[in-house]
């Protein structure tokens, strides 16, 4: 979905949902191999999650969990990997979300994720927008944003790692009206505890759900996290592996939304109601002062 249309698209909190649905997610923080092929230990973890928590309607992978972290491991034939994950979900009429992956098109390398449904219909796909620069080097960003609706439920939103780190993305998101943002992540670096604080400050700010996904071994650090829309911390993993579900409650978001965390800040309906304009998205964002900064380019080595 596109920038452009996400406002045309947006709900009304009620939306005709019925009020406090519930919806049982599962987190899956795994191991992800240096080399990739990763899809038959991830076909275990689904197999698993669903014997033991028959209840789920999504699971969720980490960033890059099909093929792992370097270019050379993209997906050779994307359409044989999703049909795996398509198949799966079909068989156990869950949602899917089978973290990310490189793949080429057009001469340009993305990392994209898709979401499939419980008919085994992928409903949207994503490339994710800020790539870690300047590590994640020849990875192109996308433009198109990821919004859809679980029918009677309520409304998903999909970024991948670094995504979040930028405000304007889950702005974007939660204006056209997600509730719970989904939230794949490979982190593996000493910036994960920042990371997690970013996750938890996005819950209260945005007044959503966040699912954050991390892997292990060559997929991260694990730790992953799940924050509710007060900002509580509902559950966090450890550095082991661990499916983890998740039962989000959908009138908890528009409760907060209506009436403030605890009664208090209604921060979205404040944005709404504001009335400065902000200059710093004028003129697609121009800053002499960040321009200063210089090019985008590997810390040097001290001499």
């Amino acid at each position: 979905m596109s920038a452009s249309s996400l406002e045309a698209n947006a709900m009304l909190p009620s939306g005709g949902r019925r009020d406090n649905s519930r919806f049982l997610i599962s987190g899956i923080q795994m191991p992800v191999p240096i080399g990739g092929r990763n899809i038959p230990a991830m076909t275990i973890q689904v197999e698993k999650t669903m014997a033991l928590y028959p209840g789920t309607d999504m699971i969720v992978f980490s960033e890059l969990a099909m093929h792992g972290p370097l270019h050379a491991c993209a997906a050779e034939d994307p359409a044989v990997d999703e049909a795996a994950f398509q198949a799966l979900a079909a068989k156990h009429r869950v949602w899917i979300i089978p973290g990310s992956y490189f793949v080429h098109r057009g001469g340009r390398t993305y990392n994209h994720s898709i979401v499939i449904n419980p008919d085994g219909e992928i409903v949207g796909r994503y490339d994710k927008m800020f790539p870690f620069m300047p590590f994640e080097a020849g990875v192109t960003g996308g433009t198109d944003f990821l919004i859809f609706d679980v029918p009677d439920v309520g409304r998903f939103g999909l970024s991948i790692c670094y995504d979040i780190w930028f405000p304007e993305t889950t702005r974007t998101l939660t204006s056209a009206g997600v509730e719970v943002l989904l939230h794949p992540v490979l982190t593996g670096t000493t910036d994960r505890k920042a990371e997690l604080a970013i996750v938890q400050a996005t819950a209260v700010m945005f007044s959503c759900y966040v699912i954050d996904v991390n892997g292990l071994d060559a997929g991260g650090v694990g730790r992953s996290l799940v924050a509710d829309p007060t900002g509580n911390v509902v559950h966090q993993c450890g550095q082991v592996a661990e499916i983890f579900p998740i039962n989000v409650d959908l009138g908890l978001v528009r409760q907060v939304r209506a009436e403030g965390a605890n009664g208090l800040g209604q921060v979205l309906k404040s944005y709404r109601d504001r009335n400065v304009a902000f200059g710093t998205y004028e003129n697609g964002g121009a800053s002499a002062y960040l321009d200063s900064l210089g090019p985008l380019t590997p810390m040097a080595k001290r001499r």
